[in-house]
């Protein structure tokens, strides 16, 4: 399964309702068929903008990061579910990045000069694809004459 983050912003309640909210919400990702992997607190502190959520004005929230594996085509019913939690200001799911592909490097690689580098003539391959085409309206000219 992929791993996925969920950036959740809390509104400000006492620990114990905080608490159960938490809970809500891990028992909404056992009940999709997802794992729980971690459960971070980054704190309380004022929101980047005033959020009107719930019929409610919100400039204080506490922030919580879940790391947790789902099917993906679970994640939709997640997100309506988490959006009509009342507690739940803001949700954000994020697909985690694996780095999987580790490049071993050798002395002797690392010897060579830049360009002939093979992970150095990878970027070169791609950036020649990226080549837009020169100015030409016409007048024979292969730049545009009138650019600072």
């Amino acid at each position: 399964m992929i791993t996925y983050e969920l950036c959740l912003l809390y509104r400000i309640m006492p620990k114990t309702e905080l608490v159960t909210s938490l809970k809500r919400t891990a028992h909404a990702i056992y009940d999709k068929g997802g794992i729980l992997r971690k459960l971070e607190n980054l704190g309380t502190s004022d929101t980047p903008y005033k959020m009107s959520v719930h019929d409610m004005v919100h400039r204080k929230a506490s922030y919580f990061v879940y790391e947790f594996n789902i099917p993906p085509n679970k994640l939709e019913d997640l997100n309506e579910e988490l959006g009509r939690d009342v507690d739940v200001i803001k949700r954000n799911i994020y697909k985690k990045n694996s780095f999987n592909e580790i490049h071993e490097c050798t002395l002797h690689e690392e010897m060579l000069p830049v360009p002939y580098r093979k992970d150095v003539q990878e970027l070169v391959k791609e950036a020649r694809k990226l080549d837009k085409p020169k100015f030409k309206y016409g007048n024979n000219l292969t730049y545009y004459p009138f650019q600072k």
